[in-house]
């Protein structure tokens, strides 16, 4: 990792809305619902272990995290409460989430659409 790459100041988990808070030293805040977070988890569940290997995320509206621990001083790793927690979120990583949000979160509802899945709406 870059080290001039962003780093989180604080990291808050807001259970009942399902969004991650993260503050970076760079003086940016992103809000990151949990869904997103899962459907772009850099697992090799999610990710595959090779380019067009990637796994389409469906019917996650509802997930949330359950648990977030350190790993080392450059990642964490979220567990999530439908049993998946092998992702490991680089900080590298979370500010790429952040900074493109609009971008990846709108491929994903496309690539939704194009499956033929019908996203609902997630629970309050």
């Amino acid at each position: 990792m870059n080290k001039r790459s962003p780093k989180p100041t604080d990291i808050k988990l807001h259970q009942l809305s399902k969004v991650l808070e993260i503050g970076f030293n760079s003086g940016e805040r992103f809000d990151f619902p949990c869904e997103y977070l899962r459907v772009f988890s850099p697992s090799a569940e999610v990710r595959g272990h090779g380019p067009g290997q990637e796994q389409l995320q469906m019917g996650k509206e509802n997930v949330n995290i359950e648990d977030i621990e350190p790993v080392g001083a450059y990642a964490v790793t979220l567990k999530f409460d439908d049993g998946h927690d092998t992702g490991i979120f680089s900080w590298e990583t979370l500010y790429d989430l952040g900074v493109n949000y609009q971008q990846y979160w709108e491929e994903y509802l496309m690539k939704l659409k194009q499956a033929g899945y019908l996203r609902k709406v997630p629970d309050a």
